[in-house]
């Protein structure tokens, strides 16, 4: 009786652990699930791993761990339909990380999500430029929402009446607060330059978090302190 009790305590404890370890790695780890998603694909997987080859753990035991597993999943996702609180808790809420086309630092931090994954999720949207988002958001499984500003809404070359020209792609000149000497010098683009631009605007690089050269030759800057807060921020 005792090795039961061991085994169903061993795997709620499992259970449990996972879930921590899933809220600590954050959305960009888990993404396209949800961190609930994530701790049953593990858990089961571990579980289906041991049946085959962990000889030495008797199959009785293991198929307790298992249908103790799917009760728990079965459970927490019932709770999830029944209890708006329970689905806030188990799921988690959507956070903001770009709001009013500024980038919210404090809930990318949070997150562990960085400036180049950042870019990376807005191009896959086909957005090159962070200076088009006013606003957008991390799901709770990882994914990225995002609403462009009204200028940048997409529109077609029929809608226009002309072929689109060219369009250059935006150019990185500050992350997290160091200039970027690289991209300057491949694009011949001054430092006294971003430096007297920086000085117009009462900053220095080490205040500014992200900085670039859109391609409409627009200076886009976010600074550390934006003193914006995020009502869907619950991490």
């Amino acid at each position: 009786m005792n090795s039961y009790i061991d085994v169903i305590f061993r795997t709620v404890i499992a259970f449990i652990s996972l879930y921590a370890a899933a809220r600590i790695l954050g959305k960009q780890t888990v993404s396209r699930m949800t961190i609930f998603d994530f701790i049953a694909v593990v858990t089961l997987g571990s579980v289906t791993a041991n049946l085959s080859f962990a000889l030495q753990i008797k199959a009785r035991y293991i198929f307790l761990v298992f249908a103790i597993l799917v009760l728990l999943i079965y459970l927490s996702a019932y709770l999830s339909l029944k209890s708006k609180r329970a689905r806030k808790f188990i799921a988690g809420d959507p956070t903001v990380v770009i709001e009013n086309g500024k980038i919210l630092e404090h809930n990318m931090k949070k997150m562990r999500y960085t400036l180049d994954y950042l870019n990376q999720q807005l191009r896959q949207k086909d957005i090159f430029s962070i200076d088009e988002v006013d606003y957008a958001l991390v799901e709770n499984n990882g994914l990225l929402s995002v609403k462009k500003k009204e200028q940048h809404l997409n529109i077609t070359r029929k809608d226009i009446n002309m072929y689109k020209s060219e369009v250059k792609l935006p150019i990185e000149l500050i992350m997290d607060g160091e200039i970027l000497q690289n991209n300057l010098k491949e694009n011949n683009i001054s430092k006294d330059w971003l430096e007297t631009e920086l000085t117009k605007r009462n900053l220095s690089p080490e205040n500014v978090v992200y900085a670039l050269l859109t391609s409409s030759n627009n200076l886009y800057i976010d600074t550390q302190n934006d003193q914006l807060k995020s009502p869907l921020d619950v991490e």
